[in-house]
């Protein structure tokens, strides 16, 4: 039996499940097997009847969520209306991929690796045998390159086209400058762009690299930063936000991934235009199943970028052209951030508390995040600055009845999605509101407090505060929590309060939902399994909401 064209579809929230279907695509293209490779918010479902044969590639993400981009196929394959037997003819695979920050996910080895390379070689075994190759066809060699994209050079002028261009009106910092973080209030006008969101909901923004590491990138790969381009696809479609025609500069600054830590598939590219017997050496190493550890240490640990790495190996990489770099490197992924205020409080605007994240390795530089560097970096007081963004609904929702309390419990830039509710609510005549709020000190990083202020001598809030450091014994909100359990069971209880958590999802939401319990118990009489089925009974009636991140 011939074999079929074979479809990869991927959800994908960090870019793990895309990385492992492009690197099975690769394989079956070195099969020499017709393939695709989509993401599933980009593949029309209603198709799904007619393919024959599909892996899904799919990820988790924070407490076990399905991925933004997978969430309307999901939908779909569990509609009651979906006739039985639809999919009788599909052969499929599905490769499954936890998130890390899943406290039920463990990994036996420093990467998915350990995991995914056997699933792989199974997967294989199977089509092959279902689907034997031609008598005298041979696969194509791991050391021979695979185009996807062919550019013709024309010099064309570019028109890039991007989502709402939102001027950036404001970017204070909000921390004292003798504190370790830079957390920064930014904001946004969008007068004219018809957005519209709710407390809860996502602003996401896709950054660029710094010019410093587009010129840098240039300069290793002997590229002309001017020089100008049209794709055409050999086996992937185009990418739809690249703008046609492109210059390398633009390439390089708004789409390729070239500062992230890159993944064990660049590595299996970059080796197959190794010309230097040490550099095909050592890529051999970090691509084969034996080097991982050594990837690890070598990469992984010290946060070293694509850009370094390309440092690091000279002559394979002046064998590169534009031809491959879409292959090679990622795309600039958007970052979400929880939107900070709301519309009734401030029409045409869009607000955000960012932590601008920096951080020492052993590498000489310090690692530092792409997006949040880039907004910090944005200075309105010297000029106009807009940034592409757009919105997206949220996965907090708050109670319609005014009478209904909200618990929220957002320690450090956590907050943020609650200083919108607030406004909201308080704009709205609702006044049953509780904040946890938690920090390091008073007096260096305590956000909005101001505003918090206001609030409570209104009578539109009841405020706790938790500052770590401003003491000898650390405390934290979990403790607060702990402290007003009978505030809480009288409001979770008697006035059927919703009870929300954001932040960072390390261990702060386990230690808070320990406490919440731990006052059911006290308050409620319950035992341990009562107090863990009460808060999955709140869960499941949109009681209890979750919004955290790694």
């Amino acid at each position: 039996m011939s074999a079929p064209t074979l479809l990869i579809l991927y959800g994908s929230q960090t870019g793990t499940a895309q990385d492992t279907a492009e690197r099975i695509g690769r394989q079956a293209q070195r099969r020499r097997m017709q393939v695709r490779v989509e993401a599933l918010d980009i593949y029309n479902v209603a198709n799904l009847i007619s393919e024959t044969l599909v892996v899904f590639v799919c990820s988790t993400t924070g407490q076990g969520d399905p991925p933004d981009n997978m969430k309307n196929f999901w939908r779909f394959v569990f509609r009651k209306s979906l006739p039985a037997g639809s999919l009788c003819r599909l052969d499929y695979a599905v490769l499954g991929l936890g998130d890390s920050s899943y406290p039920s996910l463990t990994f036996v080895s420093n990467s998915a690796d350990g995991v995914i390379d056997p699933w792989i070689t199974s997967f294989w075994e199977k089509v092959l045998s279902l689907y034997p190759p031609p008598a005298g066809q041979s696969p194509i060699r791991d050391d021979e390159p695979l185009v996807s994209f062919h550019s013709d050079g024309q010099p064309i002028s570019p028109s890039p086209t991007h989502p709402f261009l939102a001027k950036v009106v404001f970017n204070e910092r909000v921390t004292k400058a003798s504190h370790f973080q830079d957390v920064r209030h930014i904001e946004f006008d969008i007068t004219g762009s018809s957005i519209e969101f709710t407390a809860g909901d996502v602003v996401l923004m896709r950054p660029s690299n710094t010019r410093e590491n587009v010129e840098q990138f240039c300069q290793l790969l002997r590229l002309d930063p001017d020089r100008q381009f049209t794709l055409s696809p050999t086996n992937s479609s185009i990418p739809a936000r690249l703008a046609q025609p492109c210059t390398v500069r633009c390439l390089a600054e708004t789409f390729l991934d070239i500062a992230a830590v890159p993944r064990r598939s660049f590595f299996e590219l970059l080796a197959t235009f190794a010309t230097d017997e040490r550099e095909r050496e050592k890529l051999a190493e970090f691509s084969s199943a034996q080097g991982q550890d050594e990837l690890h240490s070598y990469c992984n640990r010290p946060r070293r970028t694509a850009l370094e790495v390309l440092t690091d190996f000279p002559h394979t990489t002046a064998e590169l052209s534009v031809d491959y770099l879409l292959d090679l490197f990622p795309e600039i992924q958007p970052r979400s951030f929880s939107i900070a205020s709301s519309l009734q409080a401030h029409p045409n605007r869009i607000q955000i508390l960012l932590a601008v994240v920096q951080y020492k390795t052993k590498m000489y530089l310090p690692r530092k995040g792409l997006c949040s560097s880039w907004l910090a970096s944005l200075d309105p007081r010297l000029g106009d600055v807009f940034v592409p963004l757009w919105v997206k609904k949220g996965s907090m929702k708050f109670p319609k009845d005014p009478e209904t309390p909200v618990v929220m419990v957002g320690p450090g830039t956590g907050v943020a999605p609650f200083r919108a509710a607030l406004q909201e609510r308080i704009a709205q005549g609702k006044t049953a509101n509780v904040l946890f709020f938690g920090c390091r000190s008073q007096s260096k990083d305590f956000y909005c407090s101001a505003e918090w202020e206001e609030m409570v001598k209104a009578g539109q809030l009841t405020l706790f505060t938790a500052f770590s450091r401003d003491q000898e014994d650390k405390i934290y909100v979990q403790q607060r929590v702990k402290e007003q359990a009978v505030l809480l069971w009288d409001l979770i209880v008697n006035k059927n309060a919703y009870f929300y958590i954001a932040g960072n999802a390390k261990q702060m939401p386990t230690a808070v939902c320990d406490a919440l319990k731990e006052g059911f118990r006290s308050q409620g009489g319950m035992s341990s399994s009562q107090a863990d089925e009460m808060l999955v009974a709140m869960e499941r009636a949109g009681r209890f909401q979750s919004e955290t991140w790694s």
